[in-house]
């Protein structure tokens, strides 16, 4: 795709959201819509949007046995959403049974680790390793699953493009340089530059509060698109 950085749009009211979307659109090349968003607004909210026409990136992180999330894919095909989110620790057939069931100009990405835990956050989970290393162990699975791809921070994306050279690889928790280092990251632990992940590989730039709580995020959005 010519502009990789999908907008993240978890606004609470819906006219907020398209207005802000048909501000940036000739800056962004599509729109993320997340839990947040889709428990608020529902398919009509992902339908308005997709007035836009630009496309609609899926963030649901579908997580339950594998006939619960094959038909859940099945029920958002009416949308027809260009990338969809499921958890890879959901396990390989549970992967297998989401893609089996996506449409078939949907891709469908795994979430791996998110990028508000670190390693001491998985640990009081019960899992040994580093966080580096459940990525990639999460990695490998999906891609034995046969998805599209996977969701990692921008920390481990290099290492994952290494050993999956056509995976579509999906990185969040970007912030501009210009608020690295500090304390702007918010919830956000392991983040890098949308230019530092581009370079190491990914495929698209998740971009939320950069730009969505911008004091002029028109001038956000161009500033983080001249970087790449």
């Amino acid at each position: 795709m010519t502009n990789p950085v999908f907008l993240a749009l978890d606004l609470p009211r819906l006219d907020a959201a398209v207005a802000l979307a048909g501000k940036v659109r000739g800056h962004v090349g599509g729109l993320k819509l997340g839990l947040e968003f889709f428990c608020a607004h529902g398919h009509h909210g992902v339908h308005e949007l997709a007035q836009l026409g630009m496309p609609i990136f899926l963030d649901l992180k579908l997580h339950d046995i594998p006939n619960t999330v094959a038909r859940a894919m099945q029920a958002i095909h009416v949308l027809e959403p260009a990338i969809v989110t499921i958890h890879a620790a959901g396990g390989r057939a549970m992967m297998e049974d989401a893609k089996a069931a996506a449409g078939e100009r949907c891709k469908v990405v795994a979430v791996t680790l998110l990028t508000s835990m670190d390693d001491a956050d998985l640990a009081q989970t019960g899992v040994g390793g580093s966080a580096h290393d459940q990525v990639l162990r999460l990695a490998d699975l999906a891609q034995e699953a046969g998805v599209d791809g996977i969701v990692c921070s921008g920390h481990e994306v290099a290492a994952v493009h290494q050993r999956w050279k056509n995976g579509f690889l999906v990185v969040p928790g970007l912030r501009p340089a210009d608020s690295l280092p500090g304390n702007r990251a918010g919830d956000q632990k392991r983040v890098v530059t949308p230019r530092a992940a581009r370079d190491a590989g990914a495929s698209v730039l998740v971009i939320g509060r950069p730009i969505t709580r911008a004091a002029d995020p028109l001038a956000a959005a161009r500033a983080i698109e001249a970087t790449l």
